[in-house]
């Protein structure tokens, strides 16, 4: 996909945050730490993102997941 820069996406990625969980969007598969988001589009689809941080060690995976949120935020509008 290629992205413009200065152009924000129509669609609206859901990134609802558990205070008391700071392991929210991320899962352990194996040993490796996985991150998910949906995105709702504004054609009233949705699409779950799931990816791989590429690493076992669970601050590692945190560190990862909030830089790529923050570079996601750049790019679409974040629903509440």
């Amino acid at each position: 996909m290629l992205f413009v820069a200065g152009m924000k996406k129509t669609s609206k990625i859901v990134m609802k945050i558990n205070d008391g969980n700071e392991n929210h969007h991320l899962w352990n598969n194996r040993g490796i730490w996985w991150c998910h988001v949906t995105i709702h589009k504004s054609d009233a689809t949705s699409e779950r993102m799931r990816f791989s941080l590429k690493t076992k060690d669970v601050e590692k995976a945190r560190e990862r997941r909030d830089r790529i949120f923050k570079k996601i935020a750049e790019i679409y509008d974040i629903a509440a």
